[in-house]
């Protein structure tokens, strides 16, 4: 992509409030930020911040009080379509199996389901999910619902991916090999990609860019570019490179949680 092309998400003094004139609170007050086409683009910040607040203000399922957002230098007047999400929870449905779990997009959108199909195995396939397309989720351990509910999201190969802490409930060992096929998905689909973490370290090992944001009302204090050569295997989170880049992002959520003033 060329530096010069535009971003394929815009957000310029972006406010959100919530409530009404008696109880009124503000979650995002001036969000200025920009995501490049193909990019990894991780937010980090506490809980409560407003990040994944963001992410809905961009899939379209929030319209926000004021500022401009725009995605393909369009403004959106409802859902995006040509993004999908990734949540914490899977969010399976327990009484379809894997496979039809994972072509449920395609049967909302009510495309042909043949060729869908054969994208559903490709993908469980990639995923090591080969063998348990006719299990269910209740037989599935909580990584390997995570990985199903992933397949699901690129069913369609929508191009743009909104991921709200799609590893945050898996346990340690499991998440980094979460975090590692994601990077090889990415690598190899080069989607647009806004991941929400509140690990620090999640972000600098999958990202080209983490920005950080301030406690409530969130603001993006910073954005630091993440130089590292890829594929980034688990061996490069040992290295002094990489500390400092995970070093830098913590003194910027330090520095924004002094900067944000305490609520009455």
């Amino acid at each position: 992509m060329s530096a010069a092309a535009p971003p394929f998400v815009a957000i310029d003094d972006l406010r959100m409030c919530f409530g009404g004139a008696r109880q009124r609170v503000l979650a995002l007050d001036g969000v200025t930020l920009a995501v490049r086409e193909r990019e990894f683009y991780s937010i980090v910040g506490p809980s409560g911040c407003g990040k994944s607040t963001l992410l809905l203000l961009i899939a379209g399922l929030l319209m926000p009080t004021a500022g401009e957002l725009l995605v393909r230098g369009q403004r959106l007047s409802g859902p995006y379509t040509d993004a999908t999400m990734v949540f914490q929870q899977d969010n399976l449905l327990e009484w379809r199996t894997v496979l039809a779990n994972v072509l449920l997009p395609a049967e909302i959108r009510q495309l042909p389901l043949g060729p869908y199909r054969q994208r559903a195995l490709e993908l469980l396939d990639l995923v090591g999910l080969r063998g348990f397309e006719q299990s269910y989720p209740h037989q599935l351990s909580g990584g390997m619902r995570q990985r199903a509910a992933l397949c699901r999201a690129l069913l369609c190969d929508q191009p743009l991916l909104l991921m709200d802490e799609p590893f945050g409930a898996l346990d340690a060992l499991t998440r980094e090999d979460q975090q590692l096929l994601l990077q090889r998905i990415w690598l190899r689909d080069q989607k647009t990609v806004v991941f929400v973490t509140h690990d620090i370290r999640e972000a600098v090992l999958l990202s080209d860019r983490v920005a950080v944001m301030s406690p409530r009302p969130g603001v993006i204090r910073d954005v630091a570019p993440i130089d590292l050569p890829r594929p980034r295997a688990r061996e490069l989170t040992e290295t002094l490179e990489f500390n400092r880049y995970v070093g830098r992002i913590r003194r910027a959520l330090e520095d924004a949680h002094a900067l944000t003033p305490m609520e009455s």
